[in-house]
């Protein structure tokens, strides 16, 4: 059974609204894609391990947690970078690999162009960011990647899936959760997401 996880917050619903708008220009676009990242990467990380600590206050001593797991944000190139920017500055101390996949155009796989992980697994949660989970094909292929990299939790986070995607992704990794703003109708004929808000690579970088 797909593990989906759709934000209801009313502040991410909201900026969802803007984003999906034909009329936002890229530069409030990537604000929006930014802010959404923030708030989805917050609830996808509510059951992060963390230990016991105590620190030392103006007025005393205070128990506290720190994080016990290291994460990694793992973008898949293009439209994954705008991502990044929000959660890193929630979680600097994060480490960022870069995946590079393309959708062929005519088979609508994905096909494997970059990939910098160093040789051994450094985190022990990787996100997976990708704003659009369209036929799910590499999120799946990015998902694989790790697995033989030998990542222990991965989970991925992303704006809006389609069903396919969903199907697609759970149905290869039924262990890896997704976390999405919202899931629509349905692909059309080229795989985009309906009603979906167009190429998220392209709006983000005004290249459409």
């Amino acid at each position: 059974m797909a593990d989906v996880r759709v934000s209801n917050h009313p502040l991410i619903q909201h900026k969802l609204t803007l984003l999906r708008d034909k009329r936002t220009e890229p530069k409030k676009f990537r604000e929006l894609i930014r802010e959404i990242a923030i708030l989805l990467a917050y609830e996808a990380t509510q059951d992060l391990a963390t230990t016991p600590t105590t620190v030392e206050t103006p007025m005393g001593v205070a128990k506290g947690y720190r994080l016990q797991e290291n994460i990694g944000l793992v973008p898949i190139l293009r439209a994954g970078l705008g991502m990044v920017e929000g959660i890193w500055e929630m979680m600097p101390s994060a480490e960022v690999w870069h995946i590079g996949l393309y959708r062929d155009e005519r088979t609508l796989r994905p096909v494997e162009y970059y990939n910098k992980l160093p040789v051994a697994p450094t985190v022990q949660v990787c996100l997976i960011l990708d704003p659009m989970l369209a036929t799910g094909g590499s999120a799946s292929a990015t998902v694989d990647i790790l697995k033989r990299w030998g990542a222990q939790r991965i989970k991925f986070v992303g704006i809006i899936a389609a069903p396919e995607g969903i199907a697609t992704l759970s149905g290869r990794h039924p262990d890896v959760p997704i976390h999405v703003a919202a899931v629509d109708e349905r692909l059309n004929e080229i795989g985009y997401i309906v009603p979906g808000l167009g190429d998220a690579g392209d709006r983000q970088f005004g290249t459409g």
